[in-house]
């Protein structure tokens, strides 16, 4: 199956060194051996590593922390416990809340609303994540219905499958944040094995 995805007509996203200058497909593979059972690679198809994903041992909320690949410290994600609708947030290193995603709950598949602010415009974001999240499945838009991101397992080959069994690939549009959309499904990663 192949994605076939058009430039956005703006750059969304919070970390300008990882808009996507061209297509791109993100692999995230889950470390299974890790202590916590939370911690990711997230690298572009090409093998290149792209972002660490450290998760912490007996955190409430299940707390993830994401660096780039000198070792700085980008933000932590983590599930805030007391809403009725799952919701996940991201915080910067000093403790401020800039992004949210809640989901939203559906008699067929899921969707889940990610909010955020584009630093460089200002404008306030509202993306969009449908599919069937059991399956690893599900397109993400913007609020003019562009597709932002495709996430499907089934772009990774059968010994990635066999051999990494929870690690799935997202195709990414030009513009877009890929820290963004690596956020966005990690929280939905999270959310799949919390059932």
């Amino acid at each position: 199956m192949s994605y076939d995805l058009q430039p956005l007509p703006a750059q969304i996203g919070i970390f300008p060194q990882y808009i996507a200058r061209q297509p791109e497909t993100l692999v995230l593979k889950e470390k299974i051996l890790s202590l916590s059972g939370d911690s990711f690679d997230v690298l572009l198809a090409n093998g290149q590593p792209l972002l660490k994903v450290k998760g912490k041992v007996f955190t409430l909320g299940s707390r993830k922390s994401v660096f780039d690949m000198s070792g700085t410290h980008l933000f932590d994600i983590y599930r805030e416990v007391m809403h009725i609708h799952t919701t996940y947030v991201l915080e910067d290193p000093q403790g401020n809340k800039f992004f949210e995603m809640r989901n939203n709950i559906q008699l067929f598949g899921s969707t889940a609303v990610a909010k955020f602010t584009t630093h460089t415009t200002g404008k306030q974001e509202a993306l969009v994540m449908k599919g069937n999240f059991l399956d690893v499945r599900g397109d993400i838009t913007d609020d003019a219905g562009h597709v932002v991101a495709c996430i499907d397992r089934k772009l990774l080959n059968a010994r990635q499958l066999l051999f990494d069994q929870d690690s799935y690939a997202v195709v990414v549009a030009p513009g877009m944040d890929l820290a963004v959309v690596a956020a966005m499904c990690i929280c939905l990663d999270d959310k799949n094995a919390s059932k």
